[in-house]
């Protein structure tokens, strides 16, 4: 993996995304219908991807107040954590593949080890379901994104409810830690999305060569 020192959200940062198969989009590539088939989401993100690689501009991901929000916490989880844990969080920027295929912006790295991804629980089935019902479902394949491409052992999933502080339920920690199967199946599957990618590109590709034979 190739690191770049850029603050996420910066246009460097998100120059650097630039048709890249990213962490927090995981989970979308790997969408699939009941007969195996890629779903609408999948296809749509692949779309988008080829797209971009061919220099074109794929829809701007609208950010509303709530998800400034779930940014603008970060920072404030981040050292709840340092000072509950005793750890020392390491920011960084982008982690990206020597071919370009695959992305990650994790919140921080912890020791040799370990990952920080922090979740702001924004609305209120996002807390009944991760911080109630203990479902991190939604979080899965991203982390063992991390676990997977930056050879680390843990990740500690924050999830970060300020409000919920009288309850004790501000900052709640979830250690996720290796299991190879799992890294296995995510591994095969972004691969096979990755090639769909990569037809989609040669779609647009063919596309313009017979523009070209046309004009």
């Amino acid at each position: 993996m190739i690191h770049y020192d850029l603050q996420q959200g910066s246009p460097e940062w998100l120059e650097c995304r630039r048709g890249v198969i990213t962490g927090s989009k995981f989970k979308d590539a790997r969408e699939k219908l009941k007969n195996g088939k890629p779903s609408s989401k999948a296809v749509l993100y692949a779309q988008n991807l080829a797209r971009e690689r061919c220099h074109g501009v794929a829809p701007a991901i609208y950010q509303n107040a709530a998800m400034q929000y779930g940014a603008e916490q970060e920072a404030f989880a981040r050292r709840a954590y340092e000072v509950q844990t005793r750890s020392l969080v390491e920011p960084v920027g982008f982690f990206k593949t020597e071919d370009g295929i695959f992305g990650l912006s994790p919140d921080g790295l912890i020791d040799d080890d370990g990952v920080l991804e922090i979740k702001t629980m924004v609305s209120s089935d996002t807390l009944f379901t991760a911080v109630a019902d203990g479902d991190i479902g939604e979080y899965i394949d991203q982390v063992n994104g991390y676990l997977w491409l930056l050879r680390r052992q843990w990740v500690d999933l924050v999830l970060w409810a300020p409000d919920m502080e009288t309850l004790g339920l501000k900052m709640v920690i979830r250690r996720i830690t290796r299991n190879e199967e799992d890294i296995q199946a995510l591994q095969d599957d972004l691969m096979a999305f990755a090639v769909m990618v990569i037809e989609y590109e040669t779609k647009l590709h063919k596309a313009a060569n017979q523009q070209k034979e046309a004009a």
